[in-house]
């Protein structure tokens, strides 16, 4: 999953993407996009892996990306250049300023550039959906993608997000090639000052967020960098200092995952422990396909066991004598945290 971060200039989109990523991208560097890829914090793996001390222990990861600063200034708008690259993400990550940049002449108003990244995500999307309209009433070949043309259309028009329309309110199946802006789930980083760097959301930007079916966290990028470089000892003392409770970075993996709908499952052994993704709701056989396509294609069944049941147990032969495994068909649907062995057939 890719969480493209895209802010206005001077919002310090680039020094939470180091922060987040531990990497070293220059602030301010033009071209191609940049990612890193950071491993999901999850004190299950830890458990599991001390149960059966694997040769290789693999964390869950959510990459992420530093859109070039192709953005401007807020009054300025997004250039296309900027809008191709940000269709292309699983969610988007708008870095909003809330502290005071010398190199910038106006005073940091993040509910401002909210507006303004709003509006205009609004307007390419209206774009896009007008000129589909345009070409579906000119062939009247499909009037079911008319219908939903339209719906999109007038909902845009009272300035509101795709993704505020739930699946049964909107069919997306065929739309996910017209990179819709809107569509696309939003969480806001508000990067401000150090001083207050534990402080929660600001009341009008969290109610805000809230009408555009949006998600958001507040850090400060620079406390974070400092964070990043410290050992975990270090780290806890620091973040009791400033009142905080955790590093900005496991909050924002943690509403990310809520944000993309996502669940972690686990496949364990003396070769290897590790986590996998999915989207919430997939069945075992999608599952299975995250491991290796050949598993999916030859599912037969899959033998279940919760993390808590296996950890409280203490082994998987404890679990079989207990007659807590649970074997399922290709279509159960896997919870958060089940662990899994396929067996399959090619």
């Amino acid at each position: 999953m890719k969480i493209g971060l895209v802010g206005f200039a001077g919002s310090g989109k680039t020094t939470v993407f180091n922060a987040m990523t531990g990497l070293d991208i220059p602030v301010g560097f033009g071209g191609k996009m940049r990612m890193g890829s950071v491993r999901v914090p999850d004190e299950r793996v830890d458990k599991l892996s001390n149960l059966f001390e694997p040769k290789k222990t693999t964390y869950a990861e959510i990459t992420f990306c530093d859109v070039p600063g192709e953005h401007g200034a807020a009054k300025q708008g997004l250039s296309p250049g900027a809008l191709q690259q940000i269709r292309e993400q699983d969610a988007l990550g708008l870095v909003l300023r809330d502290f005071v940049n010398p190199a910038l002449e106006d005073d940091p108003d993040p509910l401002a550039d909210l507006e303004a990244f709003h509006t205009e995500s609004i307007l390419a999307d209206l774009g896009i959906v007008e000129r589909r309209l345009e070409r579906l009433k000119k062939d009247r070949s499909d009037l079911l993608e008319q219908e939903t043309f339209e719906k999109m259309k007038d909902l845009l028009e009272q300035e509101k997000p795709l993704r505020s329309l739930s699946g049964s309110e909107l069919n997306r199946a065929g739309l996910k090639g017209y990179g819709l802006l809107t569509d696309i789930p939003v969480l806001v980083v508000l990067n401000c000052e150090e001083s207050r760097a534990g402080d929660p959301l600001p009341k009008d930007i969290k109610n805000r967020l809230d009408e555009l079916f949006a998600d958001g966290i507040s850090l400060s990028a620079s406390v974070e960098s400092e964070i990043a470089e410290l050992d975990a000892e270090d780290q806890e003392e620091f973040l009791s200092d400033l009142g905080v409770t955790e590093p900005a970075l496991s909050r924002l993996i943690r509403t990310s995952y809520d944000l993309l709908d996502l669940i972690s499952f686990f496949t364990v052994g003396t070769d290897e422990v590790r986590a996998w993704n999915i989207l919430k709701g997939t069945n075992a056989s999608g599952a299975s396909g995250c491991i290796h396509t050949d598993l999916e294609r030859g599912f037969i069944r899959a033998e279940i066991t919760p993390c808590e049941t296996l950890l409280e147990l203490g082994s998987e032969q404890a679990v079989k004598e207990a007659g807590k495994l649970q074997v399922v068909g290709k279509d159960h649907i896997v919870e958060d945290g089940d662990i899994m062995h396929v067996r399959f057939n090619v």
